[in-house]
């Protein structure tokens, strides 16, 4: 094999099929749901932040995250509706997307998100903390 095509298929290899139709249903999906759902119990903005595909494309775990999720029981009640509409949206997604097999959503609150920016906020205020010891200490040594 010439070693300019081996180069191709590792770049084939690293995007399979499986990944690819997981980012394309993550944008659909997420059109759908901004467009198509109009229940007010999910009255929060919903963010699509992955998709996990099986291999043979017939499952899809669906990850999203709610703009106001301070709330426990929204959270639930909003993965509760977007799971009863998940026949609404793959039937959408079937019309949007030319796939043989419309894979079986499964929805599921990402945590990762918020878990993110607590760490930031820590990670912020333990610097801002440290630099007004550190303030405070110089200025003792002034004195």
């Amino acid at each position: 094999m010439p070693p300019e095509l081996f180069g191709e298929l590792i770049m084939a290899k690293e995007f399979g099929r499986p990944q690819r139709v997981s980012q394309e249903l993550q944008k659909e999906i997420a059109v759908i749901i901004q467009r198509e759902i109009k229940d007010p119990r999910i009255g929060m903005m919903v963010t699509v932040s992955a998709v996990e595909v099986s291999r043979d494309l017939a499952y899809a775990k669906v990850f999203v995250t709610f703009l106001n999720d301070k709330d426990e029981q929204a959270i639930k009640t909003g993965v509760k509706v977007l799971q009863d509409a998940s026949g609404y949206i793959r039937m959408l997604l079937g019309k949007a997307m030319r796939l043989r097999i419309v894979p079986e959503l499964t929805f599921f609150y990402d945590s990762s998100l918020v878990e993110g920016i607590r760490m930031s906020n820590l990670v912020t205020t333990i610097v801002r903390n440290d630099e007004q010891r550190r303030d405070s200490t110089e200025e003792d040594k002034e004195d």
